[in-house]
């Protein structure tokens, strides 16, 4: 063919539509190396919407060590700049459609990270952060007011919850799922249901879980739909009391659970994630289990 033929086509004359649907098979980081510098109709590719409805972050760990006091991990210098370069060019190729955010257990966002994110995604509907280590509680309130269409939320347990569920009453109204990675216990329960009384998916599978709080759930969160305890070590007495871990749930529970569509639960000896739980006395060691950390038996909240 000689050189200057009309009929040969540049990379830069694909259809758009085309090289988005190329693009959707590559993953983050190729996504992000530099596409959107080849030429103009490859930036607007790498900005298409379909390209960023979920921000998959959870292939992203920080490298740090713990430590004995607060925020009790201490994150590499290098580790902080590899996020925040990454946030800087997803976010702005994003160009604010990002509806799904997701974090690794393992990934200690902070402040400033998760403000400069937050800005940049004003329409995001998820939420998967179950690191809150080096967020403080301004950090993480003043993100949630920007999210006002926030409808679902990852988090860890924290030891004050009811700061986080007032700003989510107050700025999410459309607010209606959370799972909490970690212990459930009565403060917890007792602040969902003042402040999330529309709550209507629970999910605190794999954990600690008082029966006083799971009844306390039960009575107080009367537009629940789907309660998830599956895999949780279920204590009858909370502390200071000697723990008595229940072999199975009783008639008053599972009559009090029987108006929810779905009451998911496994306590099973033979269950491999219920001796799991166990041995780890309800505080989940997650970073043996690999990948098993993003399972939920609710889909919705399955990574």
């Amino acid at each position: 063919m000689e050189k200057g033929d009309s009929s040969v086509r540049r990379w830069e004359d694909l259809d758009i539509d085309i090289l988005v649907k190329i693009l959707q098979s590559f993953d983050l980081f190729e996504l992000t190396s530099g596409l959107a510098h080849v030429c103009s109709a490859w930036r607007l590719a790498c900005s298409d919407q379909l390209l960023w409805m979920t921000l998959d972050l959870s292939i992203l760990k920080s490298n740090y060590i713990k430590i004995p006091l607060e925020p009790y991990v201490y994150v590499d210098c290098q580790s902080d700049k590899t996020l925040t370069s990454l946030l800087k060019i997803c976010l702005n190729l994003s160009s604010g459609n990002i509806r799904t955010l997701i974090f690794h257990y393992n990934l200690y966002v902070s402040d400033d990270q998760l403000t400069y994110t937050a800005e940049r995604c004003p329409r995001l509907k998820r939420l998967v952060m179950p690191a809150w280590n080096r967020i403080k509680k301004t950090g993480i309130c003043r993100a949630i007011q920007m999210w006002e269409d926030l409808e679902s939320l990852t988090m860890p347990s924290i030891a004050n919850p009811p700061y986080v569920m007032e700003e989510i009453a107050r700025s999410c109204k459309n607010f209606a799922e959370l799972k909490i990675m970690g212990p459930c216990d009565m403060l917890f329960a007792s602040t969902l249901v003042s402040f999330l009384p529309n709550l209507k998916v629970l999910s605190v599978r794999c954990t600690l879980l008082s029966k006083s709080a799971l009844v306390t759930i039960l009575d107080g969160l009367k537009k629940l739909e789907v309660l998830n305890i599956s895999h949780c070590v279920i204590t009858e007495d909370p502390p200071p009391a000697p723990k008595k871990i229940l072999a199975k749930l009783d008639d008053s529970i599972l009559e009090k659970a029987s108006r929810l569509h779905k009451f998911l639960t496994c306590m099973s000896d033979s269950c491999i994630m219920c001796q799991r739980s166990r041995n780890d006395e309800g505080l989940m060691r997650w970073y043996k289990y690999g990948e098993l950390w993003k399972v939920d038996e609710v889909r919705s909240l399955a990574i």
